[in-house]
């Protein structure tokens, strides 16, 4: 089952990709037309991102991107405080990656194809791409003399810890969960639900997923959030998410 499902979401890669690179229209009207080029699961995905921005838009707070990869949820984010509250510029976005795949997989995840070490690792640098994609949006927007978005690259397990021990004055009023695989969801929800006030987000993008189960262990091991109502929406089946009580 997991390989046919892997086998048709391919098919359907290849059939946007190839509609794309084929299409007559110039690249800068691509751009601009970009819902004729996606998938529907795109704009679901970006529609819900951005119902979740909206929820914490009231807290005080940074947004916490946990599994970056190559930065659609990050970059969201941050398009949508520039437009939404262009001059919050406490409101930083921090993305935690490897920018290198898994590190390692523990007995609590499921093995598959892309579930293994190294899995998810891009076949380009993704981070200088990143770094290039924040030079490009610093240009767009207002204050962008005050420093928007992090990245933090490197094992979470590590990373995480030594940047709240550098950070102390890091309030969350959005942590999004996407590191797919235990050991990491476990030490990002560990480390950062306690700097979380009442009000704000944690948004999870693997939990009743039987292909990643590591990401669930880690929300029912969370004394903080495990008994929490789980929100979702009707036409995303991914993304979930709890608002802190």
């Amino acid at each position: 089952m997991r390989d046919k499902y892997f086998k048709v979401l391919g098919e359907q890669f290849d059939y946007f990709s190839n509609f794309y690179e084929n299409s007559k229209s110039p690249i800068f009207n691509k751009f601009q037309n970009f819902p004729k080029y996606v998938r529907r699961q795109v704009i679901s995905r970006f529609m819900a991102l951005y119902e979740i921005f909206k929820l914490q838009l009231n807290i005080k707070g940074s947004i916490v991107d946990c599994g970056v990869h190559e930065g659609m949820s990050l970059m969201t984010f941050a398009q949508i405080s520039a437009i939404l509250e262009p001059y919050n510029y406490h409101r930083e976005i921090i993305g935690f990656d490897t920018f290198d795949g898994f590190p390692k997989i523990s007995k609590k995840d499921l093995k598959n194809q892309i579930s293994k070490k190294g899995g998810f690792k891009t076949p380009y640098n993704s981070y200088e791409d990143l770094k290039k994609a924040i030079e490009v949006f610093d240009k767009n927007r207002f204050l962008n003399n005050k420093k928007k978005i992090y990245l933090v690259k490197g094992d979470a397990i590590k990373t995480i810890p030594m940047y709240l021990k550098n950070n102390k004055h890091l309030i969350i009023s959005l942590l999004m969960i996407d590191f797919d695989i235990y050991e990491p969801c476990k030490v990002a929800l560990d480390n950062f639900l306690p700097l979380m006030p009442k009000g704000s987000i944690v948004v999870f993008d693997e939990i009743n997923n039987p292909h990643w189960p590591g990401e669930t262990q880690a929300f029912f091991e969370s004394k903080k959030i495990r008994h929490s109502k789980i929100n979702c929406f009707e036409w995303e089946p991914n993304i979930s998410y709890i608002v802190i009580k």
